[in-house]
């Protein structure tokens, strides 16, 4: 997949953060359900790798996508997928959901 000019841009939890405070990103939570509901990303829309399917990405409405997982691996194929799709989403966030709270950035419960 990489060979076909796809690439993936890192982005570090406080930049995420801060961007979708300044209404900048839509994090798009590419996790499974099970996951979401022990810990969520607050402010994100859940679209799971498992069914992923980048039409199901709600509308970003002039804001810049990037995808999120637990550790930063399926927030990259989300991206690829949505690429070789022909949507521009290339961003994700590094490091997961373990790097989001290792910044010391809020998660909630429940989903």
């Amino acid at each position: 997949m990489a060979d076909q000019g796809h690439r993936v841009r890192d982005l570090m939890p406080e930049d995420v953060s801060k961007g979708m405070a300044e209404g900048r990103y839509l994090l798009v939570d590419v996790r499974e359900l099970n996951e979401i509901a022990a810990e969520a990303y607050p402010g994100a829309v859940v679209v799971p790798l498992s069914t992923f399917d980048p039409k199901d990405i709600p509308n970003p409405r002039g804001k810049q996508v990037v995808f999120a997982c637990r550790s930063g691996k399926r927030s990259v194929t989300a991206s690829m997928a949505a690429q070789a799709a022909g949507f521009a989403y290339d961003k994700h966030l590094a490091g997961g959901i373990l790097g989001w709270k290792a910044a010391g950035l809020p998660t909630k419960s429940g989903g």
